[in-house]
């Protein structure tokens, strides 16, 4: 019992962590490079909606709620990174994700949501004919939480030295981040198999 715990636990954690499937780290330093540690219960609780949206999904797809055509959801989910990393560099320095609490947090909700579904089809392999669905994906999801925490931690330190040690300006720090972010995600966009 305990072995499978961990090991659902552990194939969240390498579900984010994965090298190949990078976009989930990308939407999550675009979602955290606005903040500094000292907003860290910000930043959780929208991690948490975030994993919260990607679990639903995951939900919806396991008990075949819903079926979504799988190229179009891979060219949904670097469409949302892209989004996020435009309103940082739009919004840089301007403390708009201190406003406007409803609306960051229902775009972060639905985001996670979009991420669930690209995952929905080897999850499902993951399922098989499981009895135990929910606690699999309770288990799965707290994998999904430890290693997200671990990315915010790994960005909001980088963030701190940054702008601390090298004394770049956090607009800087936003700016630049959000573009290289833009960057790696519009090749991902334009070779989407939904684009051709």
């Amino acid at each position: 019992m305990l072995e499978n715990f961990w090991f659902n636990v552990e194939y969240g954690i390498n579900h984010v962590l994965d090298i190949n499937a990078y976009d989930h780290v990308l939407f999550l330093i675009v979602l955290t490079i606005p903040y500094l540690f000292r907003d860290w219960k910000r930043v959780l609780l929208l991690v948490s909606v975030f994993t919260l949206g990607h679990t639903l999904s995951l939900v919806l797809a396991a008990y075949q709620v819903v079926s979504v055509d799988g190229q179009l959801v891979e060219f949904l989910i670097p469409l949302t990174i892209l989004i996020v990393a435009l309103f940082n560099v739009f919004t840089a320095g301007k403390g708009a994700q201190k406003e406007r609490v409803g609306v960051l947090f229902f775009s972060t909700l639905f985001f996670g949501l979009i991420h669930g579904l690209g995952f929905a089809r080897e999850f499902q392999m993951l399922l098989g004919d499981s009895d135990s669905k929910l606690l699999l994906l309770l288990e799965f999801a707290l994998g999904i939480e430890i290693a997200q925490i671990i990315i915010v931690f790994i960005v909001l330190f980088l963030g701190y030295l940054i702008q601390t040690i090298f004394r770049f300006s956090k607009r800087d720090w936003i700016m630049v981040i959000s573009a290289i972010v833009v960057g790696l995600v519009i090749p991902m966009l334009l070779h989407s198999d939904f684009l051709s």
